[in-house]
């Protein structure tokens, strides 16, 4: 591990289901001790978009045990939530976190370099950037459009939901247009299974120290209550 990723995902719940260029949540990358050298950064500024190579390290844990029983023990198929949760494909054409090793690739923009509170040296400021708030991150390298981006690529079953969004009303909610913009993200993009469809059911969502409380009625999220950790 070189680094671990900051934001304000406290929760697996409402985290992005992939790295989105529209995302307008910011995530820090903060560098171990041994990997804090500006010199490692020397060029980075020239890049405007990253790839993370990361670790799922709540499946992670979970994964070890499974491997202390049964080192092949593993499903070679998952249910992607965007199908419903009840239709299974290949995990190797998924991007489930539950794999065979539990390996994470998001390419996210690169926002800026800044001195670290932490560190007093340097962290790197990211956004579109899929992760849990502490996410290990093994590795770090420049996106390239020559060579990493396919214009005529197909996107499988994928395609079938990739503009799938939902509206947001706050109703009289009040809370500051930044952090208002960071959870209508969150919440347009439908953190539910996708079997659950109960117009009446509450939903919770931890984000930047707040409880979010909502309900979905048809293609409209509805803002119940917003409660301080």
């Amino acid at each position: 591990m070189i680094a671990y990723a900051r934001n304000g995902h406290t929760d697996k719940f409402g985290i992005p289901r992939q790295s989105r260029e529209e995302s307008p949540i910011v995530t820090r990358i903060v560098f171990e001790p041994e990997y804090r050298i500006p010199e490692a950064l020397r060029g980075i500024e020239g890049y405007s978009h990253l790839w993370l190579i990361w670790g799922f390290h709540d499946v992670e844990i979970k994964n070890e045990k499974l491997k202390i029983k049964n080192s092949k023990e593993w499903s070679p198929t998952v249910r992607p939530p965007r199908l419903g949760g009840n239709k299974r494909m290949g995990v190797f054409a998924t991007r489930s976190p539950f794999r065979p090793n539990p390996i994470g690739l998001s390419s996210v923009k690169l926002i800026g370099i800044q001195p670290s509170a932490v560190s007093h040296q340097l962290e790197l400021l990211v956004s579109g950037a899929d992760v849990l708030d502490g996410t290990p991150i093994y590795d770090i390298k420049p996106y390239l459009s020559f060579s990493d981006s396919h214009e005529e690529a197909k996107n499988g079953f994928a395609d079938e939901t990739k503009d799938y969004h939902l509206a947001v009303d706050w109703g009289l909610s009040k809370v500051s247009e930044e952090w208002k913009r960071d959870v209508t993200y969150i919440l347009s993009q439908d953190p539910r299974p996708a079997y659950q469809d109960d117009p009446s059911r509450e939903y919770k969502l931890d984000y930047q120290g707040y409880t979010i409380t909502f309900i979905v009625d048809r293609q409209t999220v509805h803002v119940k209550k917003i409660v301080k950790i």
